[in-house]
Formats: structure tokens, C-alpha cells, sequence
């Protein structure tokens, strides 16, 4: 079959890629690679040229602030035009987010439009900031979330000035355009699961998934551990990088002799992997209740992921006692505790990955993550080959 893949989060959508490609497809990514991350894309429509001149880039934002018009915007639209015979008649289309293109609601539903109308079987993942998750969190649902800094301090609204664009009133017509043409919604985590439950169109969650084939489990020693906290600054309060960087402090000083603390900002994926790979221990978030992409590659590894990992996530996999990552919130005292004793049981830092590597293989196989959307395409849909 022939599928489109429309945006790129994290790496998510090359590893959908790879996995339909195993099983036969024939997949095409557009997108922007996700910025500063870079992650590879088949059809690239960034707005890269006003981005990365200098001058262009200052009469940019000049003219945004005045006009509230983002003219690399323009560029992508003009991109996209230039490959219209790329973009139509496949038999299934997934837009990774609402805002897949990321350039403001006028420019991306005139994007949207035309794969509506020259692609029947559109399909669109719950992942990342969109209205319906957004809109759950902000009513404070969750024990603890990405906008719980905000929910417990409003001054802060100026720093969630994106995120709450997700709820704005052009967002939300956004997402009723969007609703209206889709065939179905597909949540990307538990998380999603939660927020999604219940409304139309919803279908049957499916995990995320990661390419085992190249990323191997590493073997390394625990004479002196290596902690990764990597930051994306855009990110920093939603993923609770200040309970980190606390819990950090307290052990720094400690187990100077034993550990070795990385932070990292704002890599692009080929730098921060080098740092990546190399780690014993991944800060990835602590708000959360369920895992980003980088944890789960980081698990993929064998590697003890901080991250979101309690009773929802554990009930929907049927862990029972089996500890696959560290479950984290956000209290700084308890995620140095919990650093402090995998320093001191080094052992536990290679069960805890071996169980996260054997679950990686159990529910994220790339290759069987992909034949679970294709047969969600297909049985919401009626498609035949």
C-alpha cells in the first residue's frame, strides 16, 4: 500500500516508516524533521531559507510581532505547492498532530485541505500539544501533568504562551476541520488514552514504536555511572526539568566519586545521541504518565529511564511488579532518593534495563507497532488491497 506520513515528533514517524517498509509499503514522510532535532523527512517543506539568513530571519519575527504572520510560513506553503503531485491518492494518510506543519491555523488548514480532498482514509495520532489533551489537562484531571506549574501558579501564562495556543478559539476550529474529514484518532499513549476517552472517532490505543533492529542493547560497567538530563529549553517546565535539576544538586556533591552528570540543551538528534548513548541513566520527565520517544529509545537500550511509568501506564500493560522505568513526579527529594539507590545498587541499574528492553520488544516492535495502524486503517475504513 501506499502511505503518507504528514509531520515529524521525536523520530516517531521515521520508525513507523521503517516498520511499514518491513511489511511491504510504500511510505513517504513530509514534514520540517521537528525543527532543531532535524529528523530526517522524504519531501522537506521548512521554512529554512527566511530561517536560516540572518537578515530574513530578523525581518521575520519584525513582521510576526506586527502582523502576527510568520512569513517562513509562506515558504512552507510555497514547498508544499511545488510537490502537490507527491502528496495525493494514497490509500492512507496520518497526520502526526493537528498542527502537523506547525505554521499557524490560516496557512496549515489551506495544507490540510488539500490532502482532505485528494486522499480519502485520513488519520491523525493524538501526540503532542493538541485541543482535546490540552483542554483535559487544563482541568486539572490529572494527579499531575505538563501544565501543572501553570494550574498552580497563572503568572506563568507568558511561558505557556504556545501551549496555550492550543486552545485558542482559531485552535479549536482547527481541530472541529480536522474531526470533520478524519477518519479516526488514534492515541499515541495512555495519557491520550485518557484525554481521548469517549469522543467520536476515537480508536483502540497503539504504543509507540521503536526500530529494535538498529538500536541494540549496550552493555557498559557501573564503576562510575553517567546521569543524562537532556533539556529542550521550549520544554523545560511542561517536562519538569527544575525537579531534575534539584534532585541533581543533592547527589552531585555526594557521589562525586561515583557518578558523572551530563546536561545537555537544545541538540540536534545526531549530537545529543552520542551523549545519549553513553548513559546509564536517562532524566527524561516528570510530569508525565507515560513515556516520550527518547525514553523509549533510551529503554530500548537497556538504559533506567525517569519518566512517566505509574499505575495507569502499569495497569494498561499488565506489569504488575515489574519495574520497566522509574515512575517520576514531581517531588525532587523523591527522584534523588531514587538516584541514590541505584548509585549505591548498581545491580538494580542493569535489572530494571534488562526489564525495559525485554518490554520494549513486547509492545513497541516497530515492525508489529506497524501492522497494528495498518489493520486500524483498514478495519475503520473497509479498505481491501
Amino acid at each position: 500500500m501506499k502511505i503518507l506520513l504528514v509531520g515529524e515528533y521525536s523520530r516517531l514517524h521515521n520508525s513507523l516508516k521503517e516498520g511499514l517498509i518491513q511489511n511491504g509499503h510504500d511510505v513517504t514522510i513530509v514534514g520540517h524533521g521537528d525543527l532543531f532535532k532535524k529528523y530526517p523527512v522524504d519531501i522537506n517543506i521548512d521554512g529554512s531559507f527566511v530561517k536560516n539568513s540572518f537578515l530574513l530571519n530578523k525581518i521575520r519575527h519584525l513582521i510576526y510581532l506586527l502582523t502576527s504572520i510568520d512569513i517562513a510560513s509562506i515558504e512552507t506553503t510555497i514547498k508544499f505547492k511545488r510537490n502537490k503531485k507527491l502528496l495525493k491518492d494514497y490509500d492512507f494518510v496520518q497526520l502526526i498532530n493537528e498542527t502537523p506543519f506547525n505554521i499557524g491555523p490560516y496557512f496549515e488548514k489551506k495544507l490540510l485541505k488539500f490532502l482532505f480532498k485528494n486522499n480519502k482514509n485520513v488519520y491523525l495520532l493524538a501526540c503532542g500539544d493538541d485541543y482535546r489533551y490540552i483542554s483535559y489537562s487544563l482541568q486539572g484531571k490529572f494527579p499531575y501533568s505538563t501544565l501543572s506549574p501553570l494550574l498552580k501558579d497563572p503568572s506563568l501564562k507568558e511561558k505557556y504562551r504556545y501551549t496555550l495556543k492550543s486552545v485558542s478559539n482559531k485552535q479549536k476550529k482547527m481541530h472541529d476541520f480536522i474531526f470533520k474529514y478524519i477518519k479516526g484518532v488514534i492515541p499515541g499513549s495512555v495519557e491520550y488514552k485518557i484525554a481521548y476517552q469517549n469522543t467520536s472517532k476515537v480508536l483502540p490505543m497503539i504504543p509507540n514504536p521503536v526500530n529494535i533492529d538498529i538500536i541494540k542493547t549496550q552493555t557498559f560497567d557501573t564503576k562510575k555511572i553517567k546521569i543524562l538530563h537532556g533539556i529542550n529549553t521550549s520544554n523545560y517546565l511542561k517536562k519538569g526539568n527544575q525537579y531534575f535539576e534539584e534532585a541533581l544538586k543533592v547527589i552531585a556533591d555526594k557521589y562525586q566519586d561515583r557518578i558523572e552528570i551530563v546536561t545537555t540543551k537544545d541538540l540536534p538528534y545526531k549530537e545529543y545521541i552520542t551523549h545519549f548513548q553513553s548513559a546509564h541513566i536517562l532524566l527524561d520527565q516528570a510530569q508525565a504518565h507515560d513515556q516520550g520517544y527518547n525514553a523509549l529509545e533510551a529503554m530500548a537500550m537497556g538504559k533506567v529511564v525517569f519518566t512517566g511509568a505509574g499505575e495507569s501506564f502499569r495497569k494498561h500493560y499488565n506489569l504488575k511488579d515489574r519495574i520497566v522505568a522509574i515512575d517520576t513526579y514531581p517531588d525532587s527529594s523523591k527522584i534523588a532518593k531514587n538516584l541514590e539507590q541505584l548509585i549505591l545498587n548498581p545491580d538494580k541499574i542493569k535489572e530494571i534495563g534488562k526489564n525495559a528492553r525485554k518490554f520494549i520488544e513486547e509492545e513497541h516492535n516497530y515492525i508489529k507497532v506497524a501492522k497494528r495502524y495498518v489493520a486500524t486503517w483498514q478495519e475503520n475504513t473497509g479498505f481491501k488491497e
